[in-house]
């Protein structure tokens, strides 16, 4: 069954928004280039509309959401090797949910660490709550690949700096 038009797309869309913002922010670390990144995703989305499968919307958003933050991970991966500098990183200052603030930052950088493919089945996974089988479906790879994917993401966090313990014993 195939969607009727621009009106049923609108309302996915206004449905969807918080969801594939949320996805998108734990892909990308950062809140306004994930609303970026749904944005462009729901564009190239809009073009292929009609042709959709009504039961295939969510899975197919995803992996268009994930295959556009892999693209912009390359294109970005190219522009900081043809910088001369690096540019400079912005100082947060104190607030009241400074501890919620640390610790999204903290997770924001270990994820950043972690390659694409890696940090879409972690996010997938584990703050979208899909199964491996689903996510190998919005990947488009081997349930074996995802769980190896899955596997070696979560080595590589739990080998992360941030999430070493201290001598005193706290996190670092």
């Amino acid at each position: 069954m195939k969607h009727e038009g621009p009106s049923d797309f609108d309302e996915f869309a206004a449905t969807a928004w918080p969801r594939l913002v949320r996805t998108a922010h734990m892909l990308t670390g950062d809140f306004h280039e994930a609303e970026d990144l749904v944005q462009s995703t729901l564009v190239k989305v809009f073009a292929r509309w009609k042709h959709i499968p009504r039961d295939d919307v969510p899975t197919y958003v995803r992996r268009a959401l994930v295959n556009n933050n892999i693209s912009r991970v390359r294109k970005r991966r190219v522009t900081l090797l043809l910088m001369p500098f690096l540019p400079d990183t912005v100082d947060r200052g104190g607030s009241g949910q400074q501890d919620s603030v640390e610790q999204r930052d903290v997770l924001g950088q270990a994820l950043s660490s972690l390659s694409a493919r890696q940090r879409a089945v972690i996010v997938l996974r584990y703050f979208d709550d899909l199964s491996d089988p689903e996510i190998a479906t919005v990947l488009d790879c081997s349930l074996g690949t995802v769980k190896t994917h899955a596997r070696r993401g979560l080595a590589a966090l739990r080998a992360h700096p941030a999430f070493t313990p201290s001598p005193t014993g706290a996190l670092s």
